[in-house]
């Protein structure tokens, strides 16, 4: 325990949320009409992967997922307008750099697993 009455685990743990919150506002900030900054999805981590996630839970929502942050809104992004009819699609993101959610959670029902645990982060 530190002279302010935290652990040192619970300091870095808001220091890393704060560093994801940042690393979203810059993502954010260069490119303002993109879905992520328009409707600002969760972010997660699980094990070495980020999670941008709009919706209830990964199986029903709208999900991009990265090995960083950068990453995982520009899937977000690019799932987010595989949804919208061809005219209003961004042509810099391509759906095919998402990651499809449906696919990853009917192989662990298949095995008998259940997702790990999220750890939200913004």
């Amino acid at each position: 325990m530190n002279k302010n009455g935290q652990t040192p685990h619970r300091h870095h743990a808001a220091d890393y949320a704060a560093a994801a919150i940042e690393q979203m506002e810059i993502y954010c900030a260069a490119h303002p009409n993109s879905p992520s900054a328009m409707r600002r999805p969760k972010l997660f981590v699980r094990s070495d992967l980020w999670i941008a996630l709009l919706g209830p839970s990964i199986e029903e929502g709208i999900v991009g997922i990265g090995p960083n942050i950068t990453s995982a809104l520009r899937a977000f992004d690019a799932q987010y307008n595989a949804g919208l009819p061809n005219e209003t699609t961004s042509s810099s993101i391509k759906p095919e750099q998402s990651f499809a959610a449906a696919p990853r959670a009917e192989l662990l029902k298949r095995e008998g697993r259940k997702p790990a645990r999220d750890t939200l982060i913004a």
